[in-house]
């Protein structure tokens, strides 16, 4: 069965959270900048501070997180690790797996963008809405 073609505030509200997420995206990327971290490093400290149950994860995971190679992911892990952000661990589990935690100064970094980061998302409050595609289907 063939879906029906998406109607005009369809395409109005899947623009509007493009364009909401855009700037957001923007800001970050600003921000990140202008403190000496690129916005990659800085999502992979968040992710490492923000796995799910534990304060590490593994190069596996981060890349999950990252949705990019495990490849990319190794060599942003060394350039976070020479910036003195992170450390890698052998797995206690897993001997196979690597660890990466973050260090007392990757735990200031990723203290201090969240911080703006979260102040921002609270400025966009009742702005930064997801699109209720299934009510807008029935106009």
């Amino acid at each position: 069965m063939a879906k029906p073609a998406l109607n005009k505030k369809e395409f109005e509200a899947l623009s509007q959270f493009r364009y909401q997420l855009r700037r957001f995206l923007r800001f970050s990327e600003e921000v990140t900048r202008q403190h000496g971290i690129t916005p990659l490093q800085y999502l992979l400290l968040l992710h490492i501070k923000g796995f799910p149950g534990r304060d590490w994860a593994t190069v596996g995971e981060l890349a999950e997180r990252l949705q990019a190679q495990h490849h990319g992911v190794v060599a942003l892990i060394s350039r976070c690790e020479i910036r003195g952000w992170v450390t890698r661990e052998q797995g206690k589990t897993d001997r196979r797996e690597v660890e990466v935690h973050l260090t007392a100064k990757g735990e200031r970094m990723v203290a201090q963008m969240a911080q703006l980061h979260r102040d921002e998302l609270l400025s966009l409050e009742g702005g930064f809405l997801l699109p209720r595609l299934q009510e807008l289907q029935q106009d």
